[in-house]
């Protein structure tokens, strides 16, 4: 009888044991993982605004003009559309955008991108409706330094905001951000 109880203890911590480590099996990893960049004059002060986007990958492809096509509404990332919040007044193309979560699209062209601030938040995609954009700049496309094999956002610090880069492939813009006097 004690061998049957000692068999059947070890069977049970045997099968016990098997389920936690499965259970501990994480999905594979996003292909388009998401990212974020702070906008912070230095690192001892609060931040002033937030990109969170999802960093699609070059893998070899044709970036703008084929993957990401021209003239046409892009959610500026993968997956959910590129989500900007503003902790601060802030000014950009001389419209003030007031604290709040807004959507960031972009409509890149080979020598312009039009960057497109919308009211709408929490966006799957390209659900986009023109009459919610707050913003509307252009901006010239430059060439990058160095292709970039994963799409790319950083806030650069100004005496007065922050410049917004976006860049890609042999591609980068630059979105200014002023704080309101």
């Amino acid at each position: 009888m004690k061998s049957f109880l000692t068999i059947l203890f070890f069977v049970a911590i045997t099968a016990f044991s098997t389920d936690t480590v499965q259970s501990q099996t994480f999905p594979k990893m996003d292909t388009s993982p998401m990212d974020l960049a702070m906008a912070r004059p230095d690192r001892n002060t609060p931040p002033i605004a937030r990109v969170i986007y999802s960093r699609p990958q070059k893998n070899g492809r044709e970036i703008f003009g084929e993957l990401v096509p021209y003239g046409k509404v892009w959610r500026t990332g993968a997956n959910e559309a590129t989500e900007l919040t503003i902790y601060e007044p802030l000014k950009v193309n001389e419209t003030v955008l007031q604290p709040g979560t807004y959507t960031l699209y972009t409509i890149p062209e080979e020598d312009m991108w039009t960057v497109i601030i919308n009211k709408n938040a929490n966006v799957w995609g390209t659900v986009y409706k023109k009459e919610n954009d707050i913003v509307r700049l252009e901006t010239p496309a430059r060439n990058a330094a160095a292709p970039a094999e994963s799409l790319s956002m950083v806030f650069r610090p100004e005496n007065n905001g922050a410049t917004l880069m976006i860049g890609w492939d042999k591609t980068y813009v630059e979105v200014p951000f002023e704080k309101v006097k």
